[in-house]
């Protein structure tokens, strides 16, 4: 199963008070819910391909209404999707779109919401909840990027979910899609608050434990890097030393003083250490051992040297 599948099972578990049943199911159904109509009259169908959230949506429905509902499971074939679960309600309709804000003095479902539905914390927190539910996804935290959003059919939806997420400092953000409009977060930190809103307390804790071990795998290979990084420049700059000194060995005339002999003897002797490395060296073979400083400015000298000849060879 995906990490969003697992955060929906979980979440379709939490039990409510009575108070935020109504906010969570109206979520449900503001977000993933359909009008109908035929020779019986207006039916109000939802629909989703996760069978945790069905049962969690029946139970809801049956505590708060008591009405019977028209059951349908459709096989997906196209993508070898999942199974697809439709509940049709057909009894106390008007009833259920009035409580539930489903339909406002302009006669547009699924539109505005009622604020004494989510008068109380709690019932914020059960109206996020049931619409992650119905429109909801979230990346896996193994991935290269965090991204959780709440696909909603309109603008107004969106901004509802926004408003009701930031309460909580969420820092929810909208934006369009071919779909419709986004209520969606990108931070860790923020996606990982929603959880714990919403009652993800087990997802919760998998997508810190995965984000942690994914942050600390990072510093490590950053580290790395960096120390290959270091390497490969020491290595190089070795290597062009060596250059400078084969070029100052090769004119036989030119008299060097002991610093630099000493300098010399120790780059050919050891010729992938590093400064720091060969100041550590140089006790070996010198009784006073020569510090970083004192060999960096010596093989600047010979490379000043180097330069100067090479400048000389290139005169007509």
């Amino acid at each position: 199963m995906s990490f969003a599948t697992d955060v929906k099972t979980e979440l379709a578990a939490v039990r409510n008070a009575a108070c935020c049943n109504t906010a969570e199911l109206s979520a449900l159904l503001h977000i993933g819910g359909a009008m109908e109509v035929s020779s019986r009259g207006l039916a109000i169908s939802f629909q989703t391909t996760n069978i945790a959230v069905i049962r969690n949506f029946i139970r809801l429905v049956k505590e708060l209404y008591h009405v019977e509902l028209t059951i349908l499971s459709k096989t997906q074939v196209r993508l070898r999707k999942n199974d697809l679960f439709v509940v049709r309600i057909e009894e106390k309709v008007e009833k259920i779109l009035n409580e539930l804000s489903l339909i406002n003095k302009n006669a547009l479902f699924f539109q505005d919401l009622d604020e004494a539905i989510v008068r109380k914390e709690c019932c914020k927190k059960a109206y996020l909840r049931g619409a992650f539910l119905a429109g909801g996804s979230i990346n896996s935290p193994e991935t290269s990027s965090y991204h959780l959003e709440i696909q909603t059919s309109s603008q107004k939806q969106a901004e509802i979910l926004q408003k009701i997420a930031n309460e909580f400092s969420l820092n929810a953000k909208v934006a369009k899609n071919r779909r419709g409009f986004i209520m969606y977060m990108k931070d860790a930190e923020r996606i990982s608050d929603f959880l714990r809103v919403t009652g993800a307390t087990n997802q919760l804790f998998a997508f810190e434990d995965s984000r942690i071990k994914r942050d600390f795998k990072n510093s490590i290979n950053r580290v790395i890097n960096c120390d290959i990084a270091n390497e490969k420049k020491a290595l190089d700059a070795a290597n062009k030393q060596l250059e400078q000194i084969a070029l100052i060995e090769s004119r036989k005339s030119i008299e060097l003083t002991l610093s630099l002999q000493e300098a010399i003897f120790l780059r050919k002797t050891y010729p992938e250490a590093t400064l720091l490395e060969l100041s550590a060296l140089s006790a070996n073979h010198y009784p006073d051992p020569i510090s970083k400083s004192a060999l960096n400015h010596r093989f600047r000298a010979l490379k000043d040297l180097a330069n100067r000849l090479s400048i000389e060879e290139e005169r007509p």
